[in-house]
C-alpha cells in the first residue's frame, strides 16, 4: 500500500473544503450513503468510501469530546494520556490534596483543651446525677415497698401460728406486749386517710438501716408501746424508701389510725399536729411538749421531716387511743373491708 495516495485520502481532502450538510436517513450528522464495497453508515465505510460532510461533523463532533476529556485530565478513547491531560489530572489531585489538608483539625491549645474536658465533665457529672435522682425517688421506693410486703407477711405468719393469741383477762383495758429486739417488726399500721391499699410495717428503732429504709416506720425505743399509758411515738421517711409517712400533712382531726399486733388492734384518732425543730425532742415525752409530765392518757405520734424534700423541721401528729379490739374479735370497721387489710391483715 502506499502512502499518501489512494482514494481515501484524496476524498478526506476534498471532504475539508466542503459544506456541512443536514442530517440524512443515515442519522445524526450523516450525509447520502456511498455505494462500494463493505458499504456501511457514513464514517463507518472502510477502504475506498467516501466520507462525506456529515461524516466530518461526527469527526468534529469526537474531536471536541476527546478534547474534552483530555482537559478534565483523562485520557482520550484511542488509550493514552497527553501532556494536557497530565497538567489537568496533576491540578486536580492537588486541588484534592489541598481539601484533605483543610479537613485537618488544629490541635488544641490548653485554654480550649481545659475547656472541652471541662465540658465532658459536667455532662458526664449530669449524667450521673440524673441516674441518683432516679434510684433516689424511684427505685429506693419500689425497694422499700417489696422489703415492707415481705415483713408484712412474715408478721402475719408468726401471728396466726401464736398459741398465746387469745382474749385478755380484761378486754375492755388494752393489752400491753414487751418491747421486741431492736430491728424486729412486731406491727401493721393502716391509715384510711392515705389510701385503701396503704398498710406499712412498724420496727423496733429508728436506725436508717435497716427500720426507716427497708423496714417501713420505727418506734423510738424511749417510748410506750401500743396500747400502753404514755406517748407511742414512731418515725418514718416522707419521701424516698416507700415514704410511709408522705401523706402525713393530709390527716384531719377523727382520722382513724389503726395498728395491728400479735395481741389485737389498736385504733388511734388523729387530733392535731405541729411543726418543730430536729431537736425538740420533747414531742416525744410521755405527754409531749411536757417532759415533766407522766400523764394519763395513751398517745400515738407520728414524725416526719418538713417541708418535702428537706430535713429542716419535724412534722409531728398526735393521735389518740379511742378503741382497743383483741385479735379473736377481728379487725375494726374502718379497715376491716379494706384492700390493705384483705391483702395482709386479713390473712391472720
Amino acid at each position: 500500500m502506499r502512502t499518501g495516495s489512494g482514494p481515501v485520502h484524496q476524498a478526506a481532502a476534498h471532504t475539508q473544503a466542503l459544506p456541512a450538510s443536514p442530517a440524512g436517513p443515515g442519522g445524526f450528522g450523516s450525509g447520502p450513503r456511498h455505494a462500494g464495497p463493505g458499504t456501511g453508515l457514513v464514517g463507518s465505510a472502510p477502504g475506498h468510501s467516501a466520507p462525506t460532510a456529515g461524516g466530518a461533523t461526527a469527526q468534529s463532533v469526537f474531536a471536541a469530546s476527546a478534547a474534552s476529556q483530555t482537559a478534565y485530565g483523562n485520557p482520550p478513547p484511542g488509550g493514552g494520556q497527553t501532556a494536557g491531560g497530565a497538567a489537568a489530572a496533576s491540578a486536580a489531585g492537588s486541588k484534592r490534596t489541598d481539601r484533605k489538608r483543610q479537613t485537618e483539625y488544629e490541635p488544641l491549645g490548653p485554654v480550649r483543651g481545659t475547656i472541652r474536658a471541662f465540658g465532658e465533665l459536667c455532662i458526664t457529672a449530669g449524667m450521673v446525677l440524673i441516674l441518683f435522682v432516679v434510684w433516689q425517688l424511684w427505685w429506693t421506693d419500689i425497694a422499700a415497698n417489696k422489703d415492707n410486703e415481705v415483713l408484712a407477711d412474715q408478721l402475719i405468719t408468726e401471728w396466726r401460728d401464736n398459741p398465746d393469741n387469745e382474749l385478755p383477762d380484761d378486754p375492755d383495758t388494752p393489752y400491753v406486749a414487751e418491747p421486741v429486739d431492736e430491728n424486729s417488726g412486731f406491727g401493721i399500721m393502716y391509715v384510711p386517710r392515705f389510701g385503701d391499699d396503704y398498710y406499712r410495717t412498724v420496727a423496733e428503732g429508728v436506725s436508717l438501716e435497716p427500720v426507716l429504709n427497708r423496714m417501713g416506720v420505727g418506734r423510738y425505743p424511749s417510748s410506750a408501746m401500743p396500747g400502753e399509758v404514755g406517748n407511742f411515738a414512731i418515725a418514718g421517711h416522707r419521701v424516698t424508701y416507700g415514704k410511709p409517712l408522705n401523706q402525713i400533712h393530709q390527716l384531719r382531726p377523727g382520722d382513724d389510725i389503726v395498728v395491728q399486733t400479735a395481741d389485737g388492734y389498736y385504733t388511734y384518732t388523729f387530733r392535731n399536729f405541729e411543726i418543730v425543730l430536729p431537736d425538740a425532742t420533747e414531742v416525744l415525752s410521755a405527754v409531749p411538749m411536757l417532759p415533766d409530765y407522766k400523764g394519763k392518757d395513751r398517745i400515738m405520734t407520728l414524725t416526719a421531716c418538713n417541708p418535702m424534700f428537706s430535713a429542716r423541721e419535724r412534722y409531728v401528729a398526735y393521735a389518740e387511743l379511742t378503741d382497743w379490739t383483741p385479735a379473736g374479735d377481728g379487725a375494726p370497721e374502718s379497715i376491716a373491708d379494706s384492700p390493705a387489710y384483705d391483702k395482709v391483715g386479713g390473712e391472720a
